[in-house]
């Protein structure tokens, strides 16, 4: 691979809270066996819906006094944030506190605070002398990355990036171009979502008509498949221990994987309807930056949300990018653990790394009529697929106001 990168830039540690895990380990496992774990929860105001909802040990890391001052945002992101140095083997003290960067990605933050103070005051006539003073540290957006920062005492730069649904990715760029730039020399990166909190994100999905049901909610995310009817909202939080290889292989950490391309574009054309040629584009321009082919990259892990134009625009998208190719395996994470927005793409990429390791491809689940406009050459289905060896992936993630992102992480080798 030539990797345009001029210092390499290695994944070490990653940690992790999705709807079915608090670990890569189970994350994994229950990712090659299909399992899901979306459920239904009844929200105030809305009612029912399907959800991924995370269990972790909130108090692992951080105290309950901590937690409640601070946000879930926070809570899950100071989890996955200590996660992720344990599983690099990393004490923060390795570092200069000055020259650690924390990058996070969010589709939203603020909207479940907002909600629940105005709920609280409702019942107090909307008197503001019972608004919480803690409001304003708790909405302003790098509130989650600067939890982060004050639990581990990290005094280099903090901030969140806001890209939609391609968050997650974007951050992960970040911290690669900042690790180039001499700007720090390790940063945590990573997405998180709360959306399960807020009425206005279901509310508004319920009203564009792209929000799933399901009788099962464990069937409700499906993305390709024909029945499908939208998206299932998830929380969730996957932040990594992102380092150069040089300082990386120094102290004989582990290297998960290698980022060796990454692009991002926009469609300028939409709010919410995205855009394929667009979406091609952006593949092919981190294929470039990469120096490799469409024919070396051995899976693409798809950002495909169920709904019905947004899937087939992606399959249409990786069909003019990729063609035919029969040594590219295909699949989707969300149909497991349904869409967890800022969190998304690298929760997705977590699932796939140990794909390096296994060489096993992991099956996109709830699949029982495929949609023809969503046939894929080499899309797992249901089962996993034992691919003999995975060198490159390529991870997907897409969101509105027309925002793309392509991330491509290669196993490493010296």
């Amino acid at each position: 691979m030539n990797n345009h990168l001029d210092r390499r830039i290695v994944i070490t540690g990653v940690g992790l809270v999705s709807p079915n895990a608090d670990n890569p380990v189970d994350f994994r496992r229950k990712l090659l066996h299909g399992i899901s774990e979306i459920q239904e929860i009844d929200l105030r105001y809305f009612g029912k819906a399907a959800a991924g909802i995370c269990t972790f040990d909130e108090t692992r890391h951080r105290k309950k006094k901590e937690n409640n001052r601070g946000t879930r945002a926070g809570c899950i992101g100071v989890y996955c944030a200590h996660e992720a140095l344990m599983d690099a083997a990393l004490e923060i003290s390795a570092y200069d506190p000055a020259r650690i960067g924390v990058y996070i990605g969010l589709t939203e933050h603020g909207t479940v605070e907002t909600e629940n103070e105005v709920y609280n005051i409702s019942r107090y006539n909307y008197d503001t002398n019972y608004w919480t003073h803690h409001h304003n540290p708790r909405t302003v957006l790098n509130n989650p990355a600067g939890e982060i920062t004050m639990n581990l005492g990290i005094t280099g730069p903090h901030y969140s990036i806001g890209a939609a649904c391609a968050a997650g990715n974007a951050a992960l760029i970040q911290a690669a171009q900042m690790i180039q730039l001499g700007e720090v020399d390790m940063a945590l990166a990573g997405g998180i979502s709360e959306s399960v909190g807020s009425f206005g994100i279901f509310a508004s999905f319920k009203a564009q008509n792209a929000l799933a049901e399901a009788a099962d909610p464990r069937q409700a995310s499906r993305p390709f498949d024909l029945g499908r009817n939208g998206i299932v909202i998830s929380e969730g939080g996957c932040i990594y221990v992102i380092e150069s290889m040089d300082r990386a292989l120094a102290r004989n950490a582990k290297i998960l994987g290698e980022i060796v391309g990454y692009a991002m574009n926009s469609d300028a054309r939409d709010f919410v309807l995205p855009y394929g040629p667009r979406q091609a584009e952006c593949m092919r321009l981190a294929l470039r930056r990469a120096g490799l082919r469409p024919e070396n990259v051995d899976l693409i892990n798809t950002h495909a949300t169920g709904t019905r134009q947004g899937d087939i625009e992606e399959c249409k998208a990786i069909r003019e990018v990729f063609g035919n190719s029969t040594s590219t395996y295909i699949n989707n994470t969300k149909s497991n653990i349904g869409h967890a927005m800022g969190a998304a793409g690298v929760l997705e990429l977590a699932g796939n790394l140990p794909s390096f390791e296994d060489h096993l491809v992991h099956p996109t689940i709830n699949i029982d009529q495929l949609d023809p406009e969503c046939s894929l050459p080499n899309l797992v289905v249901n089962s996993p697929i034992d691919a003999g060896a995975i060198s490159v992936i390529l991870n997907n993630s897409f969101g509105m106001v027309g925002i793309n992102s392509t991330l491509i992480v290669g196993k490493f080798e010296p």
